[in-house]
């Protein structure tokens, strides 16, 4: 066949932007305390009553009772209340004030504490966000998710280690969100898609190389995962500016320090799987069988459901559609646990597991909202395949490719902005 007649990069797009009284006052507005008479002119019956033949009490004056004294008559009794003389007031037990003592050290010793971890908390965070981003961890490039445009995040996902293809990206998942509303959108990008490598050369190939031949096979991953949030702005007609790339290897390592995750299996079936990423090391296959229902995974055993591709009972997880759709899966269940206060005692083992295994160009600040703000239950996904805009084809060395149907790029874009959770 001739090589592409078109290529989005060239021809097709460019990124696009995007007043009455108190109750119970009685009219007077005025408090009495002790003396009053009842509403029915007797007096209360809570007043003790002089006793029969004293002489000369006096009506209630300034809130205290006030009887007159003569010479050699005692006041009536409990007129005044006893008051004790300041140096009549017992002193504290030593016992006592030194409990007092001891529990304020205490208290003290314990928010000194509190505060000295929180502090080696926050330096241990720090440091991991300088170490997966090219931002600062605390800066923000979308005004701390507030905004109500659209912000797209294009996820890779390498097969990692030191073989051959280690840096071709396996997956490519475009997550797309308003944050406002927190509607997602997930973007499945197929690896086979064939296009210009790098852009304007005039050399063809698969879309999971452009990240593999911009980085320098992973030596400079800065180049690599902006030429390919670029290629997927032209190929979607979405403005993606972030990305992050997953490096497997460092996934499994995620799964297994936050103690697995649990994956609804929709469709069971039975694959061959290398039993090591290197043929080198050893070509052999081994069967991996995954069944329908709820799992609890470890980490080796969620790579081998997102990864597997040889299916021998079930030809519709044998396609590269299926696997995209059982990478999200695994994304979901990982995203799910790690929110869970269960989780957060695995803090430092899963941020050391982190640090081997993504690296992006949002800031930490803005990756953690975004990943709160993240919607996976309600999402809308769109997968893009030879079922609705792509066609089967191959190319001039014999592989296997998809290409636009018609070879017409813009069936994409229009198809995409058709779906979009808006």
């Amino acid at each position: 066949m001739p090589e592409y007649p078109y290529d989005p990069h060239d021809d097709l797009t460019e990124p696009v932007p995007p007043s009455a009284q108190p109750p119970g006052s009685g009219g007077q507005g005025k408090l009495i305390i002790g003396g009053f008479r009842d509403s029915a002119g007797g007096q209360s019956q809570g007043r003790r009553q002089p006793p029969p033949g004293y002489q000369g009490y006096q009506s209630y004056r300034g809130g205290v009772s006030t009887p007159p004294r003569h010479p050699g008559m005692e006041p009536y009794p409990r007129t005044y209340p006893a008051v004790a003389s300041p140096a009549a007031r017992p002193r504290p037990s030593l016992l006592r004030r030194r409990g007092c003592a001891i529990g304020c050290l205490s208290l003290v010793l314990v928010v000194i504490l509190l505060a000295g971890f929180s502090i080696y908390v926050l330096q241990r965070v720090l440091a991991f966000g300088s170490a997966i981003s090219t931002q600062s961890p605390l800066s923000t490039q979308t005004g701390f998710m507030g905004t109500s445009d659209r912000v797209n995040l294009l996820v890779l996902g390498l097969g990692g280690g030191d073989h051959p293809g280690a840096y071709l990206t396996d997956s490519m998942v475009l997550m797309s969100l308003i944050p406002s509303t927190q509607h997602t959108t997930l973007i499945s990008i197929p690896r086979d898609l064939w296009v210009q490598v790098p852009s304007g050369s005039g050399h063809y190939g698969k879309i999971n190389s452009v990240y593999e031949v911009a980085s320098n096979n992973g030596k400079d991953p800065v180049s690599g995962g902006n030429a390919a949030a670029q290629k997927v702005s032209l190929i979607t007609g979405l403005d993606v500016k972030y990305w992050m790339t997953i490096d497997f290897e460092g996934f499994r390592d995620l799964i297994n320090a936050i103690g697995g995750i649990d994956v609804y299996v929709p469709d069971s079936f039975t694959a061959l799987y290398p039993k090591n990423d290197d043929p080198n090391v050893d070509a052999s296959w081994i069967k991996v069988h995954f069944s329908k229902g709820m799992q609890h995974m470890d980490g080796e055993t969620a790579i081998r459901y997102a990864r597997a591709r040889e299916s021998l009972d079930n030809p519709a997880e044998g396609t590269d559609f299926a696997r995209s759709a059982r990478q999200m899966i695994i994304i979901k269940a990982v995203i799910s646990k790690v929110k869970q206060w269960s989780t957060w005692p695995h803090l430092f083992d899963a941020m050391d597991a982190l640090k081997h295994t993504i690296y992006t160009n949002m800031s930490l600040t803005d990756l953690g909202l975004f990943s709160l703000k993240m919607d996976l239950n309600q999402a809308h996904r769109i997968g893009l395949s030879n079922q609705n805009v792509l066609v089967d084809s191959q190319s001039a060395d014999g592989q296997y490719i998809l290409l636009p149907a018609n070879n017409n790029w813009q069936l994409i874009i229009d198809y995409i902005r058709k779906n979009l959770y808006n």
